[in-house]
């Protein structure tokens, strides 16, 4: 099992057992993010698509889920939609 020391959850922790996303920021990702992190990503990143009603093909919709994905795993955090109702 490999371990990182998770930018997004603050400790060491299990890490991706290889890169999730393409380039830079995928390298970053495997490199700083571990397995919970990721989890929780891929739950508010579906939460944003069906909010939104984005279509990940498009190019507009990728920029803006790869800013939200950054400010989730590195920076301040991803904010809710407004109108977004947990169940």
């Amino acid at each position: 099992m490999r371990t990182v020391h998770c930018s997004k959850l603050k400790k060491e922790l299990e890490g991706l057992e290889r890169p999730t996303y393409p380039g830079e920021i995928g390298k970053r990702i495997f490199e700083n993010i571990s397995k919970e992190a990721w989890a929780l990503w891929l739950k508010h990143m579906t939460m944003l698509i069906n909010e939104y009603r984005l279509t990940p093909i498009e190019p507009k919709a990728r920029t803006f889920l790869e800013e939200e994905m950054e400010k989730f795993l590195f920076g301040e955090g991803s904010e809710v939609p407004k109108e977004f109702k947990p169940e």
